[in-house]
């Protein structure tokens, strides 16, 4: 099945381009760890999951491009066409003059309803070129107007215009240092709103990447476009193909629906993180060999010590004893429930590997059966330049801290009503601010009390 990607603002313009230079990159490489016919139709898969191919043979991205802007979408055709091995359609974004001033409530209360039809025109379009939809991946940053603003106005319409379709919307999370004043501002409107249009959310924080990049890639001036391919190679490890267990012999047909399926029990819960191991420069790869067992312990304690990235793990955080019925606020403090967790293994010898370590119920909450609370998805094809590489995907408690700060910074401004003119000039009153903070409270309360 087919997935529609909708690139919103100058932040998601620019991963999704290079999301889809990784997924090309990807299938364009050779692998010699699987054999002829798993590659042709991991290929063939990815192909159908992302791109349509037109009489000119270069693959042509199922994507629909919009910003209030138009440099970064042209930058964006004009490099992908160039690259020669895959384009955007000629026919699928949308840009104006203007902008939105990273003001949240001019993207979603006045771009949004003055292009609409616009918009979800090419969505349209581009739903109608895939055989079956398997439904939409969104990607926007939750800081600036566009992305946000018009992110969320675009989630509401995909949500009325596509009732039944799966919507995963991709955020990313502003920088804790701050970008822009109202960052905590647009940040509550854009999670509140989302929250209520949108199946789950995928979140990448921009802070966490950036140590990613300085720390295990050893880059040293970091650009926008080095975080972005980190974020573009981890998203890619999930959305390739995979083969979900007792699914068959076939790669998994939705991709969108698997995941939402083995991971958002529960409508209350919709936040998701992502973790990813090895990653690492390309220059240290041949001197470094891997082995499952020891990704696997590795990537658990991640998991449960709430690290995002192998290095510095905090290695004395331990699940509460199976028994023990410690309420959730008396648990030990680090540790990182989850609700459900996916793990999906790429490359040599996967279907042999142990995954007993993530089936134990202590890391899970009470009331989910740990049978369903974990699933696995696997394929002998290596993604990129590892030879075997894990990624998980968890709902879990990994965003109550950001989440809380983001949150109780933006009740101190809104508590002295500092910039709350910029947002009520364009319709977005008080009492829209308080329903979005009560939104997210019960978030909040939801998670602490797993």
């Amino acid at each position: 099945m087919s997935i529609v990607t909708v690139q919103l603002g100058q932040c998601g313009n620019q991963i999704g381009h290079e999301v889809f230079s990784a997924l090309c990159s990807d299938i364009r490489g050779t692998h010699r760890l699987c054999s002829k016919n798993e590659n042709q139709s991991y290929q063939d898969s990815c192909k159908e999951r992302f791109f349509c191919e037109e009489e000119s043979a270069v693959p042509v991205a199922r994507a629909v491009l919009v910003d209030m802007e138009p440099k970064v979408i042209s930058q964006a055709l004009s490099v992908a066409a160039s690259s020669g091995r895959w384009r955007y359609s000629s026919h699928s974004h949308f840009c104006q003059k203007q902008g939105s001033g990273n003001n949240w409530a001019n993207g979603y209360s006045v771009h949004g309803p003055r292009h609409k039809e616009a918009i979800m025109e090419l969505v349209q379009r581009e739903a109608e070129r895939c055989d079956r939809l398997g439904g939409f991946f969104t990607i926007m940053s939750m800081a600036g107007g566009t992305g946000s603003g018009l992110g969320a106005f675009v989630t509401q319409c995909l949500r009325d215009a596509f009732p039944t379709s799966f919507i995963l919307n991709h955020v990313i999370w502003p920088y804790g240092t701050g970008e822009v004043i109202v960052q905590n501002y647009n940040s509550v409107l854009t999670l509140s709103h989302l929250y209520h249009s949108s199946d789950a959310l995928l979140v990448h924080e921009n802070d966490v990447i950036h140590k990613i990049c300085a720390q295990l890639m050893n880059i040293k001036q970091i650009s926008f476009r080095d975080v972005n391919q980190v974020i573009a190679h981890q998203l890619g490890s999930v959305f390739q193909p995979a083969h979900a267990a007792g699914g068959g012999s076939g790669y998994s047909r939705n991709p969108l629906g698997d995941l939402m399926e083995s991971l958002v029990p529960h409508p209350e819960f919709r936040m998701l993180g992502l973790r990813n191991i090895p990653q690492m420069a390309e220059s240290s790869l041949p001197y470094s060999t891997f082995s499952w067992p020891g990704l696997l312990k590795h990537l658990r304690q991640m998991l449960i010590a709430n690290a995002q990235m192998e290095e510095g793990i905090d290695w004395q955080v331990r699940p509460p004893h199976p028994g023990s019925s410690i309420p959730s606020t008396n648990r030990p403090l680090h540790f990182n429930t989850s609700i459900a967790n996916l793990l999906i293994l790429r490359g040599k010898d996967v279907h042999s590997v142990d995954l007993g370590s993530f089936q134990d119920p202590s890391l899970y909450t009470s009331w989910l059966n740990p049978q369903d609370a974990f699933s696995a998805w696997k394929t002998p094809r290596a993604f990129n330049k590892y030879e075997k590489s894990a990624a998980l995907v968890s709902n879990s408690q990994f965003l109550l801290k950001p989440l809380d700060s983001i949150v109780g910074k933006a009740w101190n401004m809104f508590a002295s009503k500092a910039y709350l003119h910029q947002y009520t000039k364009f319709g977005i009153q008080e009492e829209d601010f308080l329903d979005c903070f009560t939104t997210l409270e019960q978030v909040i309360s939801s998670y602490t009390n797993l």
